[in-house]
């Protein structure tokens, strides 16, 4: 009898010890299922949350980037009417069209040359006023005002002070040559001049902000480095040359790629000094696609010219940071 009794005992135990691990395990089934759920409606709010702040970049950039390219692309396999309605299908003529044409091709060299003339330009002269300006001298902060000055002026105003400068008869700079006994130059209307004067523009315009950038770049250098140069004997040239170019590479890299950027994207001064003339010696490619799209209203074309503009500066990029940025040393 004793030994029944035990057994019953024992069999009790092990029928409560399995119901008690049963609902161990049912409470911690339901422990997951109550923690999951708050964990998997937190991760969808947080992905709402980020949807919702991306929203207005995204629409914005679908508005004007996204919308105006697609459309672009469009419009340049169609012919279309002077009120922008798309005619018929014309596949790639428009691009032949374009490489055949004498204008075009003009215009490509002429933006060329104006790239030329103005970013390298542009690049030294700051490069120099930047390090003038870092070397402490007395004035300096005058000097910083005078040559970021260009900044704050819109490119119409500087168009405007630039054409009374250039002006044949009543222009300061003919006023010079002539007391100079030096021979007048027609800044704005001879052919072999016009590109130079519209490339002096831009310089002076672009000066200010390449200034302000290089002038940032070299004022992030350690003083450290340049105490240690001088107890070394090093020249301000070769300091300049082996420690400060180094060391604001990043930043001449970043001046160098908007500039060669906004010298194909020119057009507001090209516009009111010299409208593409004289003999298209001006007529730059974006000039070109404005009278092609809005003057002659052949909408196909001048989309088929934003695409070839919009291919090259995708390419100059990517070649200037294939190739450039090797030289670049990143902190």
């Amino acid at each position: 009898m004793i030994k029944k009794e035990a057994n019953d005992e024992s069999e009790v135990s092990v029928n409560l010890d399995k119901t008690s691990v049963f609902s161990t395990k049912r409470s911690i089934r339901k422990t997951r299922s109550i923690v999951r759920y708050p964990r998997q409606t937190r991760r969808y709010s947080e992905y709402i949350l980020a949807a919702l702040f991306l929203a207005p970049s995204i629409l914005l950039f679908g508005i004007f980037l996204f919308y105006p390219l697609i459309k672009s692309v469009y419009l340049s396999l169609h012919s279309t009417t002077p009120r922008g309605d798309v005619a018929k299908f014309v596949g790639f003529k428009n691009f032949t069209n374009l490489f055949t044409s004498d204008t075009f091709l003009s215009s490509l060299w002429v933006t060329t040359q104006f790239m030329l003339f103005t970013v390298p330009t542009t690049l030294i002269l700051a490069l120099i006023l930047a390090a003038f300006c870092r070397s402490r001298i007395k004035g300096s902060r005058i000097f910083r005002f005078i040559f970021a000055l260009p900044l704050a002026i819109s490119v119409s105003t500087g168009s405007v002070i630039w054409m009374v400068l250039f002006h044949p008869t009543l222009g300061t700079l003919n006023y010079f040559l002539s007391v100079a006994g030096l021979p007048t130059i027609n800044w704005l209307t001879d052919p072999n001049w016009a590109l130079i004067s519209i490339s002096i523009m831009t310089i002076w315009m672009n000066l200010g902000f390449l200034f302000i950038l290089l002038l940032g770049g070299m004022e992030g250098v350690p003083e450290d480095i340049y105490e240690s140069a001088r107890m070394d004997g090093a020249s301000p040239i070769r300091t300049f040359v082996q420690l400060t170019l180094p060391l604001i590479s990043p930043t001449i890299f970043f001046a160098s790629v908007t500039s060669m950027i906004g010298a194909f994207q020119a057009f507001g001064q090209i516009n009111i000094l010299t409208k593409g003339g004289p003999m298209n010696s001006t007529n730059v490619i974006v000039y070109n696609l404005y009278q092609d799209a809005f003057m002659n209203f052949r909408f196909g074309t001048g989309s088929a010219q934003a695409l070839v503009l919009f291919v090259m500066i995708l390419i100059l990029t990517l070649i200037q940071f294939k190739f450039g940025e090797k030289k670049v040393h990143y902190q």
